[in-house]
């Protein structure tokens, strides 16, 4: 019988994840209980379990006792208490589990849904998706086997809170890890990814193997890898570029499938000013701005994008704003476009200071560029101008057409890539009225 009682717990210990001493010891408190309950709260007992053997010894002020003596209601107070017991400590138990687990993919089962959540089964534990944390326009049956990111694990009561998500930028991260050894091994890096669930995500990659192309590592043979990410987040559009050290070469990369014609950087603002053909404006703008704000957010800067009509228009406001400041030189415009400022609101915002410290020119010099800069910025903004984007939507929609297969997708055959850029669905223009520039914190 005591090595029955062993074997019982050794497998209540193995199947709840539970520690065989914690379940000894819940053991012993239970049989504590159920002898106090018979004998009085007051007198001195003691329950033991020999290790070894599984033989129990129970004392009741230093006087054997057999623990087949006690009462009905005194062993039902054991088990009781024992029962409490083990569900704490496979509590605990879960608790520890999923908390070292945060960041990482389960696979469970869905059974219910509470109010636009979703309750899934990971086998020892129930979890939770809120309906924040699913992607937008996914359905799922009952039943149904699904992947998640364990995002958050706490206490909630007597329970434990497990909480997944489908739409944080790390399950697309991990799921390349899983479709793509490479990148589990590092040696292929993420250097950055941006994400609008359910819509569209971005992902520069670069190879510590010069031998290994990151951008058809991660397409795979025919697109076969990319396919299985795409599939798992319900056909997000995924774009992978290629990551490059230089910011002008990776915001032309991020910027795909649209052709970029030239980039100024400004240090001081923290702004890309990027020049693209009319016929490249949709998309470069992406479907509701979604393009450049994902390019942003990849990159870390914020990008405007200008046609080369409203490029020119800026730079000849900033050069007549020069020539009414006495005692700028010829050469003064060209060092303040070197500084990435391509128009008379740049100056103005970027203010006297970094122009006194970067060009080396006297401060009230430097006051009247910015005081005559403000001032045309503001007179420009107030004039009626019809900008290139509405004069492209003026047009009839024939003349504006954007390039045959901009990029690869997914659903076709790809073969691995020599160019910068891959992307796995279709992707569509950017209309007229959408917003030309982006901040990386979108």
């Amino acid at each position: 019988m005591n090595q029955d009682l062993l074997r019982i717990i050794d497998g209540i210990a193995r199947d709840r994840n539970i520690d065989r001493e914690v379940v000894l010891e819940d053991l012993e408190a239970a049989m504590l209980s159920a002898v106090r309950k018979a004998y009085g709260q007051d007198e001195e007992a003691v329950v033991t379990i020999d290790r070894q053997s599984g033989e129990i010894r129970a004392t009741v002020q230093g006087e054997p006792l057999s623990m087949s003596q006690l009462s009905r209601i005194a062993a039902q107070t054991a088990k009781q208490v024992m029962i409490q017991k083990f569900r704490e400590a496979e509590r605990g138990s879960i608790q520890e589990e999923y908390l070292e687990r945060r960041g990482q993919i389960v696979t469970g089962r869905t059974i219910r849904w509470e109010g636009g959540g979703m309750t899934v089964d990971l086998g020892r534990a129930e979890a939770i998706i809120p309906k924040s944390e699913q992607i937008p326009g996914e359905t799922h049956l009952p039943d149904e086997r699904i992947r998640a990111m364990v995002l958050d694990v706490r206490e909630q009561g007597a329970a434990v809170r497990i909480i997944l998500t489908r739409t944080h930028p790390d399950f697309i991260r991990r799921l390349f890890e899983l479709e793509v050894p490479e990148v589990a091994e590092k040696i292929i890096e993420i250097k950055a990814l941006a994400r609008e669930a359910g819509y569209r995500t971005k992902v520069a990659v670069h190879s510590l193997d010069p031998k290994v192309d990151p951008v058809g590592a991660c397409v795979g043979v025919r697109g076969s890898r990319i396919k299985n990410i795409v599939d798992e987040v319900a056909g997000e559009k995924i774009d992978i570029v290629r990551w490059h050290e230089s910011s002008q070469v990776l915001i032309g990369y991020a910027l795909k499938p649209a052709e970029v014609a030239d980039i100024a950087l400004c240090f001081e603002l923290g702004r890309a000013t990027v020049v693209v053909n009319e016929d490249q404006l949709s998309l470069a703008i992406g479907k509701r701005g979604q393009n450049v704000r994902l390019a942003a957010r990849l990159t870390g800067w914020d990008i405007d994008i200008l046609t080369p009509v409203e490029f020119n228009a800026g730079l000849d406001v900033l050069e007549r704003a020069l020539r009414e400041v006495e005692g700028a030189g010829a050469t003064l415009l060209d060092r303040i476009l070197a500084m990435g400022m391509v128009s008379a609101a740049d100056v103005a915002e970027v203010g006297v200071e970094p122009l006194v410290e970067e060009l080396q020119i006297d401060e009230a010099l430097a006051e009247a560029v910015v005081q005559r800069c403000h001032d045309e910025a503001r007179r420009s903004a107030e004039t009626p101008r019809k900008s290139a984007a509405a004069q492209t939507a003026a047009e009839d929609d024939e003349d504006v057409a954007a390039p045959a297969e901009p990029h690869e997708s997914a659903g076709e055959d790809v073969a691995a890539p020599a160019e910068s850029h891959e992307s796995a669905g279709e992707d569509v223009p950017g209309e007229a009225g959408d917003t030309a520039s982006a901040e990386p914190q979108a």
